[in-house]
């Protein structure tokens, strides 16, 4: 068992408090409720409620399992509860006014705690935590480095010995988890998006990954099937002269890693879209170059797609009606975290943070090309802890 460190959690918690000190200067106590963020300030995840208050010390209320988050967190302030009621019970001097998790926590859960903790309102916690938890800690960036390289080795060495003609996308998705579990992966691919899920990731051949699809990025998927649009269908085969494109997330202690890679099957792409691949990595590789303490997310985005010819813009970030207005997304206990490289994100980067970029271009007739790769911002730009592969790895 992997815990985090004392000393992790004791950092986490202050720099939380100066943020909401510094653009939330009326708060009184913020209340956690969802497990993730729960993990990140804890290091243990329990059904329960971390209370915070600005005058006081935080306390981890667990109402299942007290004897496991004993065990495994080194959190020092947790107590038991039932329900609610005894929260309140050892909280009889509350503020008016609380900070909760808006993004996460449904009506429903917001009206059984107002049963018991009455404020008069709830303000939003969710932008002051994922700022906080954007900026990896050196025992975190450990975890990011473990996952890129199990995701290095996996889908750069390993996918092409797994392929085979007539094979399913979920065959292949299947062989994928399998290999990944078995080097350490930690088996899930967590979204922070409101009701949104993901398995893997999306497994597709051909025309499968510009296939329309709910999920709010720009590849499609073919998936399961109408219950189940993710992973990838048990009915498309692999043939002859498919474009392979494997978007899939790997994760080391609840840290994730994303990357997407992309081969050519016993055949060769026809040249435009040859051409169109090699622009995403020229784009990726301008993108991370930009990565630096200070830069300014909406000026990286502007930076590397303001001359991009409008021929090229078609289809570009998603196919058709899927266009996504962004270049790329923070990843760690979530694959989707801020920051955002897309227009209206103002706030500097930071060193440490973990960026995913992911340029990618839909072709008709043959599917989505591009890349994608995760990066470190440093003061030398971002590195990359996915590996360096261009894609398009070509499989005889």
């Amino acid at each position: 068992m992997s815990c985090v460190p004392r000393e992790d959690l004791d950092a986490r918690l202050i720099r939380l408090r100066q943020r909401l000190d510094e653009r939330a200067p009326e708060w009184r106590a913020a209340l956690v409720l969802s497990k993730v963020n729960i993990y990140y300030l804890t290091g243990t995840m329990p059904s329960g409620a971390l209370v915070i208050p600005r005058d006081g010390d935080a306390v981890l209320w667990v109402r299942r399992s007290l004897t496991r988050s004993t065990a495994e967190s080194a959190f020092p302030r947790l107590q038991p509860m039932r329900s609610f009621r005894d929260l309140a019970a050892a909280w009889p001097n509350r503020p008016p006014s609380c900070l909760i998790e808006k993004e996460s926590v449904s009506l429903a859960h917001v009206e059984r705690i107002s049963k018991y903790l009455p404020f008069e309102r709830f303000e939003a916690l969710d932008s002051h935590l994922s700022a906080v938890r954007a900026v990896k800690s050196p025992w975190e960036l450990q975890r990011l480095e473990a996952a890129g390289h199990i995701h290095q080795q996996v889908l750069e060495e390993v996918v092409p010995t797994l392929l085979e003609e007539g094979m399913s996308e979920a065959e292949l998705g299947a062989e994928i988890l399998r290999v990944m579990l078995r080097r350490g992966h930690h088996g899930v691919a967590r979204l922070g998006m409101f009701d949104t899920e993901l398995f893997l990731g999306a497994i597709c051949f051909g025309e499968s990954s510009i296939r329309p699809n709910p999920f709010d990025g720009p590849g499609g998927v073919e998936g399961l099937d109408p219950a189940v649009p993710l992973f990838g269908s048990h009915q498309r085969r692999l043939q002859r002269g498919d474009l392979i494109f494997v978007d899939v997330g790997c994760g080391i202690d609840g840290y994730h890693t994303d990357k997407t890679m992309t081969y050519t099957f016993h055949g060769d792409l026809p040249r435009a879209a040859v051409a169109a691949h090699q622009r995403c990595v020229e784009i990726q590789d301008a993108a991370a170059r930009l990565l630096r303490p200070g830069a300014i997310p909406e000026e990286v985005y502007d930076a590397v797609t303001r001359d991009l010819p409008r021929d090229f813009l078609e289809h570009f970030m998603g196919y058709g009606d899927q266009q996504v207005r962004f270049l790329g997304h923070g990843v760690g206990l979530h694959i989707d975290e801020s920051p955002v490289i897309a227009a209206g994100f103002k706030e500097p980067l930071a060193a440490n943070m973990a960026i995913a970029l992911e340029p990618k271009k839909g072709i008709a007739g043959v599917g989505m090309v591009g890349i994608e790769n995760t990066f470190v911002v440093s003061a030398a730009g971002g590195r990359s802890l996915t590996g360096t592969s261009p894609g398009l790895i070509a499989v005889p």
